[in-house]
């Protein structure tokens, strides 16, 4: 799919029809599947996560949302037209940064360019305006100075922010985050919450956000969805009617608290049943 997919005004952007997926043929002749019957679909610049227990198919998820696995049964459309393979407008970073230790922090966040159409036939003639976008996107996120650092003089804070870079440079039409803050320190988690939350709003990209900590989701999402444990399915829809912008004392208002325990006692009944 090119990145010039167009979508168009009020259809979904990322639309789930009856979702099914087993690994193998055999897996799904068994009737074993990894995630079933799973129908969501966001509007064009929504921010959602997906909660639930370990092993309930929320990375399955991330995958058929990319392209990289195609659904044994039903249907996914991104931006209006229907996933046939990875998709160039999406952009990805996981809860281990996998900089490039032989690469600078900007050459690290370049890679996309270097690899990907339509920028790969044009790198080396554009390469210092590329160049000068990544040092905009590394100032936005704290790292203006750190550019010629390598992976190994950087905190594991400032690994993440350069890999969040990485996964925007192309500037893709949505953002796919697989536990991406997991790793970290409370302190710095919260940091790059906001790193994030900072980026979403000028942007407006489209995030799907894979997580276990209830807190982010309820601080980060315009919508929350908790999946089944294996084989996983959407159970529960939440809203997240919190006012926007959101700032870190709103962490331990009555209001974030009540959701973030409803969303535990959904997960904690799910591991009971």
């Amino acid at each position: 799919m090119s990145a010039a997919v167009s979508s168009y005004a009020g259809d979904p952007f990322v639309d789930f029809r009856d979702v099914w997926l087993a690994y193998s043929s055999e897996l799904a002749d068994r009737g074993e599947f990894a995630v079933e019957d799973i129908s969501l679909s966001t509007r064009e610049g929504e921010f959602i996560a997906i909660v639930g227990p370990s092993g309930c198919g929320k990375s399955t998820f991330m995958k058929l949302a990319t392209g990289l696995k195609m659904p044994t049964r039903g249907h996914v459309s991104i931006a209006g037209q229907a996933v046939t393979g990875p998709l160039k407008i999406v952009g990805m970073a996981f809860q281990a940064p996998t900089l490039l230790p032989w690469r600078t922090t900007l050459d690290n966040v370049l890679l996309p360019l270097e690899i990907v159409e339509p920028f790969r036939s044009n790198f080396k003639a554009k390469r210092e305006e590329y160049a000068a976008r990544a040092r905009r996107l590394l100032a936005t996120v704290g790292l203006q100075g750190y550019e010629d650092q390598f992976p190994w003089q950087l905190s594991g804070g400032m690994q993440q922010r350069a890999s969040i870079c990485r996964a925007l440079i192309h500037e893709p039409r949505m953002l796919l985050l697989d536990e991406p803050f997991g790793a970290l320190d409370a302190f710095t988690r919260e940091e790059l919450w906001n790193v994030l939350r900072d980026l979403w709003t000028t942007q407006r990209f489209n995030v799907i956000l894979v997580t276990h900590d209830l807190r982010e989701a309820v601080y980060l999402a315009d919508t929350v969805y908790v999946m089944s444990k294996r084989p996983g399915r959407i159970l529960a829809k939440r809203e997240i009617a919190l006012p926007r912008p959101r700032d870190l004392e709103i962490t331990y208002t009555e209001a974030f608290t009540t959701l973030v325990y409803e969303l535990r006692e959904q997960i904690g009944s799910i591991r009971k049943g």
